[in-house]
């Protein structure tokens, strides 16, 4: 059993792995009973776990009607893919003098996410992507900022479906190769540039997809009121 202390944190925690790698799905139902008997608890440190949840987006209660995993809109996507290619421009530029000559980890994960790319291994692609760019906002050493775009990570497993839908993947992987060039010669500047167009550039993709869901939607409407 885990200690009383922290249970709300290993909760929350749990539930939020759950929501990154996909095995609970956007509308489904979190039961307090049923989460509190999985980890020996009462339903005390379930709640508080729930409304963090909440706080971070990846969940959504209502009266009466229980806490699920929200469901996130394309149109959503596009403003979490803007916001973040301003916060890993900036934190690049912060990051970059303390990155020169010292950029290994990141060239291993363009590695992991170049070979996964080449494999067709969409899964294994979003988990590198993922790492890497949390190495650079990590290496800006600024709490506020890591925060901030740890908040967005409610996207990670949605990233998924959005990269099935690109041409080439292997295109988009080789991307990251001149942000760590810029890096490891201490450029943060080019480096946040760099990181600003390939976040935007998803951005762009998540646009199209808003425009498609919004068409889709109107021409429902018309055929109902028809």
């Amino acid at each position: 059993m885990f200690e009383r202390k922290c249970m709300s944190d290993v909760i929350r925690d749990r539930i939020a792995g759950r929501i990154y790698d996909g095995s609970l799905q956007p509308g489904e139902r979190l039961r307090e009973l049923a989460i509190a008997e999985e980890f020996g608890t009462s339903q005390t440190p379930v709640r508080e776990a729930l409304r963090e949840l909440e706080a971070l987006r990846l969940v959504h209660s209502e009266a009466y009607k229980g806490t699920r995993v929200r469901e996130i809109t394309a149109r959503e996507m596009t403003e979490v893919y803007l916001v973040r290619a301003i916060l890993e421009q900036r934190a690049a530029e912060l990051a970059g003098s303390r990155l020169e000559n010292n950029v290994e980890p990141l060239d291993r994960e363009v590695d992991r996410i170049c070979d996964s790319a080449a494999d067709g291994d969409v899964d294994g692609y979003a988990r590198h992507n993922l790492d890497f760019h949390r190495q650079i906002v990590v290496a800006a050493d600024n709490m506020v900022l890591l925060q901030t775009w740890d908040s967005l990570r409610f996207e990670a497993k949605i990233r998924i479906n959005l990269i099935r839908k690109m041409p080439s993947i292997v295109e988009r992987a080789a991307e990251h190769r001149p942000i760590v060039a810029a890096l490891r010669r201490g450029d943060g500047d080019a480096a946040g540039r760099l990181l600003r167009e390939h976040s935007e550039s998803f951005a762009a993709v998540w646009a199209e997809e808003a425009a498609a869901q919004l068409k889709t939607q109107e021409m429902e409407a018309q055929e109902t009121s028809s």
